[in-house]
This record gives C-alpha cells, structure tokens and sequence, in this order.
C-alpha cells in the first residue's frame, strides 16, 4: 500500500502558502500564491487556493492520488465557517485532489506551527491582530481579529494607518513633524507634504496593503523617531492586552506562548517589547510560528493518525 500524503494551507490576507508532507513530518513540496482574505485584499479564497494547491502539485514529483488529508487555515474564516469550508471543497476539487480537505482558522494553524502542544497561548500580529487560547488541542478562546475597519490593533494594517495617520496630522498641523511624512511618503511614490496625494494612494489600495507601511514605522521607531516610536511603544501595548485578556481564560498557567505574523517575527520595537514581556509575565521563552503550513500539516497529520504525533515529527515540519 502506497504512504498516505497530507497538505497543509496556510492562507493569509497577503500570500497563501501550502506544503505536502508525509505522515512522518517531511515535507515534499512548498508552494504559494496571493492572499485570500476577501475583506482585506480583496482576493476570492477559492481562488487564491485553487492557484496554490496547483503550484504545489506541479512542484511535486509525487502521485496526487497518494493525498488523503488537506487542512486549510484561512485568516478571517471564523465569522464565515460554512463558506470557508466550501471554499475549502471548491479548490481542492479544481485542483483535482481527491480525498478529504478541513478549513480551520489561521489561529489553529499558527499554533500549531509554533508548538506541538494541546495547550497554551497564541498571539499573531501580521496583516491582522488576534489572540487565542488553546486547551485540548481546541481553541477554546479568542480575542481581536475583527479586521482592519473594527480592530486588529497592533497588526501591521494598524500601524500602516497609524503611521499614515500621523503623517496627515503633522502636515496640517494637528501634529509633530515626524520622518514618516518622507518615509511613508516614498513608499506610496507620491510627493513628500502632498496630503491629497496620500490620500489618494492609500484609499488606491486594498487595506491589508497598508500593511506594507510598517516596516518603515517600525525602523524610524528604533532609529529614534519620536512619533514612530509612539506608535511601536501603543501596537505593543494593544498585542500584550490581548495577550492578556485570553491568558484570563486560560485554565492555568500557558506551557506556550506561540508568537506569529509579520509584526512579532521581525526585529523591531514592537517584538521587542512584546517577547520581553512574555518573558517576565510567564516566565517562559515564546516560540516563533515561523511557516504556516507546518501548522496546517501537523493538523491534517493528527487527523489522520487520530492523536497527537510524536514531537519529533513536529520538529522535522518546523526545522
């Protein structure tokens, strides 16, 4: 009998990302495509997946009848868990897998590719912001995630608005000068101390590409600006209340911390503040989520075996 294959999908507002494993932990192929979080790029998911999953396979030198299991962890699919799943059906089958593909949140796939524990806590900052806690191997609470318009404060579309934000206020007036106005400026391609065309160029674009903006606030933050580091010191803030607010509703105290997203994996102010402070409020050192479909695959993995694999497994997907 032929070794049964799995595949893992992380789909996030930005880029979707997928890899095929065996049951052991040794992924086969790594694939990716654009975002697939309607409300925040814009994107159709199945879409989006479709053109993943078909990337994957035609990297693959390995029979796509071997697939038995796909898990696909798509950021903003809590509110819409059936249409999810049905995007989910839709690209598997456009993509000619057969077998049997799951939709979950991003949140389960995130913990999962940080740690290979039931339990603990979550708190990803990339294009989004939201925190989780896990009990049992289920998410048994969540806080933030409600998009760029009502939340995700702290998440990397937070700070790209804030920054651009503050940059308005400086040229009208209502502010400080600041060296985003040039920064933030540059990277839109418009003229520095033209607020109609900022304006412009940002309402030009999806929201989630206002994410693009925060590496540029975050360096001017640790290069000492004044106003940027305001901004890094509050995302900080915001990401530990949220921390926070789902460890209050944790049964005792978290064995993990998984850190994921853009914000909290890059060096800077923001990941600074907040690793130092899971350090001194948990007294443990936080894992990195570093690659998504790992997640997605341990997931389908333990589908498939019916229990939590051994962690060795989970060290082969996350090396």
């Amino acid at each position: 009998m032929r070794e049964s294959l799995v595949i893992g999908v992380d789909a996030g507002a930005t880029t979707t990302r997928c890899a095929l494993s065996d049951l052991d932990g040794n992924i086969l192929a790594r694939a990716e495509s654009g975002g697939a979080n309607r409300n925040s790029s814009g994107a159709a998911p199945a879409e989006a997946l479709t053109a993943a999953l078909r990337n994957l396979l035609d990297k693959s030198p390995h029979d796509a009848g071997r697939v038995r299991l796909g898990v696909v962890g798509i950021a903003g699919g809590a509110a819409v868990r059936a249409a999810t799943q049905a995007a989910a059906e839709d690209a598997w089958r456009a993509a000619g897998l057969g077998g049997r593909v799951v939709a979950v949140t991003d949140l389960e796939v995130g913990f999962a590719a940080g740690s290979p524990s039931p339990e603990g806590l979550l708190l990803l900052a990339g294009t989004g912001a939201v925190g989780a806690a896990f009990a049992g191997g289920r998410l048994t609470h969540r806080c933030d995630g409600y998009g760029w318009l009502l939340g995700d404060e702290g998440s990397a579309v937070w700070l790209g608005r804030a920054g651009l934000r503050a940059v308005l206020r400086a040229l009208d007036g209502r502010g400080p000068a600041t060296a985003l106005t040039e920064a933030l400026s540059a990277r839109l391609e418009v003229p520095a101390g033209d607020p109609q065309a900022l304006l412009r160029a940002a309402f030009d674009r999806p929201p989630a590409a206002l994410g693009a903006l925060a590496p540029a606030v975050s360096a001017l933050a640790a290069a000492g600006d004044a106003v940027a580091l305001g901004l890094a010191e509050e995302a900080a803030a915001h990401l530990l209340h949220t921390l926070s607010t789902v460890a209050g509703h944790a049964r005792s105290a978290p064995p993990a911390v998984v850190l994921a997203g853009s914000v909290l994996l890059s060096e800077g102010p923001v990941a600074d503040r907040v690793m130092a402070a899971v350090r001194e409020r948990y007294r443990i050192v936080p894992m990195a989520a570093s690659y998504g479909p790992a997640g997605a695959v341990w997931l389908a993995i333990t589908q498939v075996k019916g229990d939590f694999p051994d962690a060795a497994v989970h060290a082969r997907l996350t090396r």
